[in-house]
């Protein structure tokens, strides 16, 4: 078969872009097609680790585990991870080229048009379908001028577009022709169908406005999704934590209370996810210290500009309030930049995240990190001390490693490193991480994913509860890869039964 290939663009941002390609990457594969997701360029701090040690965004891996294929760096060739309002630190094939304004890069992208053709053309020679993720509108008439992301790139692939709105919004048939009109003649030809996306209720109350719709633009409707619950699918963007604030009902019946803090450059936040999704957890996200509580738990996550969210910390009292729960006894988790934090300083003499030299951490275990220019990218497998919250588990775990950080402790007597890493990037070795206190209330690792793990998700949840008592086994409520590939074929299956294949198939000229 010719390879084929379709994009997927939206009237804006977080319209359901990345959740209908993972749609479409998962019914194609059920179809029997092999296929990959493509990005040209991602802005996102969520991200993810390849087996090569290569940096991309956490969305396509999503997509790509949706097509049932390995995820590999060709499928985002460009990542933007922002580290303030003003710059971020540009990743290109997954390395990092350096940190540049938004001015900077703007001067540099036409650089990079070559890099995205032969990323894509890579994957074109492996798969039958490409389906490509556009980002933000096509309609941003100040950033059409050397596009290649939407627009661009669609007539770089040669590929139809979808145009797909959120209905849930409001203004979204205005939105669409909003759209179209600022599309010159050639992009509106690109356009091919339209998808409402995130719709309640009763469709025939859209059927007047649909086909007014369609008469206006000269384009079908090829389908109305309905608003998904609780799809528990990896994101891109940080707008999706607003769910976590939602996601409290029924806590009472919970038995263990979860407090991740939401920090301004949180990054990596799918680490928490599959603790969200256990039936005893009430995983709650906050940003002011009057919402923490007293919870069994509380997690410190990663962050682009560590010194910058430790500021943000004190600013809104959560700096005093970890070290107050600390004392008490409730178990703080660092992960990454939070396990940064909470050290003794933090240090960045070439100003790799910020402005500022240095700050002072929460002091909760007795070690200086320190900033440097190369980047840590690697997929690990670690072994977990035998310590109280892990003693008798005797499963490796599996994350990634994703730092420009380096730690080292002035005292080894108070805490003993979290884990020994004895594989990076499929070569053995024999590297200590991160740390734990002798009473187990305090752990910091550098190893994200470290939650997806089964047996390590268990024994802690476990070990909480026993620490609570309540009565608990270590069986787990759910298996992670099973959940994630049951929301998947749910997905699919939402997907397909609300919008016309037949008509899909047809925009991609397979009979």
């Amino acid at each position: 078969m010719k390879n084929k290939s379709i994009m997927i663009q939206g009237t804006g941002s977080h319209v359901g872009k990345s959740i209908l390609v993972c749609a479409l990457c998962r019914i194609l594969k059920q179809d029997g097609f092999s296929v990959a997701p493509f990005k040209a360029q991602n802005m996102a701090l969520n991200s993810f680790v390849t087996k090569e040690g290569k940096e991309m965004g956490r969305a396509q891996v999503a997509q790509a585990e949706a097509a049932k294929t390995e995820p590999v760096v060709e499928m985002n060739p460009i990542l933007l991870k922002p580290t303030g309002d003003c710059g971020s630190q540009v990743i290109v094939m997954g390395k990092p080229v350096g940190n540049m304004t938004a001015k900077e890069y703007y001067q540099k992208k036409g650089e990079l048009v070559s890099v995205i053709q032969d990323a894509y053309t890579a994957l074109q020679r492996q798969f039958d379908i490409i389906v490509i993720e556009g980002a933000g509108s096509p309609a941003e008439i100040n950033l059409k001028d050397g596009d290649i992301v939407n627009m661009g790139m669609a007539k770089m692939a040669s590929a139809p577009v979808l145009l797909v709105t959120d209905i849930d919004r409001g203004g979204a048939f205005a939105w669409i022709v909003g759209t179209m009109e600022l599309l010159n003649t050639d992009e509106r030809e690109r356009v091919k169908g339209i998808v409402f996306n995130k719709f309640r209720g009763d469709k025939n109350i859209l059927k007047p406005g649909l086909e007014m719709l369609e008469g206006r633009i000269k384009r079908p409707v090829i389908g109305v999704v309905p608003y998904l619950h609780n799809l528990n699918i990896d994101d891109e963007d940080s707008v999706s934590l607003e769910s976590y604030k939602n996601n409290n009902n029924g806590a009472e019946k919970r038995c263990l209370d979860i407090v991740a803090i939401k920090l301004p450059r949180i990054s990596n936040f799918t680490d928490f996810n599959a603790l969200a999704q256990e039936d005893d957890v009430n995983m709650r996200l906050v940003d002011n210290a009057d919402e923490i509580g007293k919870p069994d738990m509380l997690i410190i996550p990663g962050t682009k500009n560590t010194i910058g969210d430790l500021h943000f910390l004190k600013e809104r009292g959560i700096f005093n309030k970890i070290i107050t729960l600390s004392n008490s006894g409730t178990m703080i988790v660092g992960i990454c930049g939070g396990y940064q934090m909470m050290g003794k300083q933090i240090n960045d003499p070439y100003h790799v995240e910020s402005q500022a030299d240095g700050a002072q951490g929460l002091c909760l275990v007795n070690s200086i990190t320190t900033f440097e220019t190369s980047k840590q990218t690697f997929q690990v497998r670690a072994k977990v001390g035998a310590y109280k919250p892990f003693a008798g588990m005797q499963e490796d775990i599996q994350g990634y490693e994703i730092h420009m950080g380096r730690t080292r402790f002035e005292d080894a007597n108070t805490c003993t490193p979290f884990a020994r890493i004895i594989e990076r990037a499929g070569k053995q070795v024999d590297i200590p991480d991160g740390c734990i206190s002798h009473d187990g209330n305090i752990m910091g690792t550098y190893i994200h994913g470290i939650f997806d793990n089964d047996g390590f998700r268990s024994g802690l949840l476990f070990y909480l509860k026993q620490k609570k008592g309540v009565h608990a086994t270590k069986t787990s409520s759910i298996k992670t890869q099973k959940t994630k590939d049951d929301n998947y074929n749910a997905l699919a299956e939402a997907v397909r039964e609300n919008i016309n294949m037949n008509m899909l198939y047809d925009i991609l000229q397979i009979p």
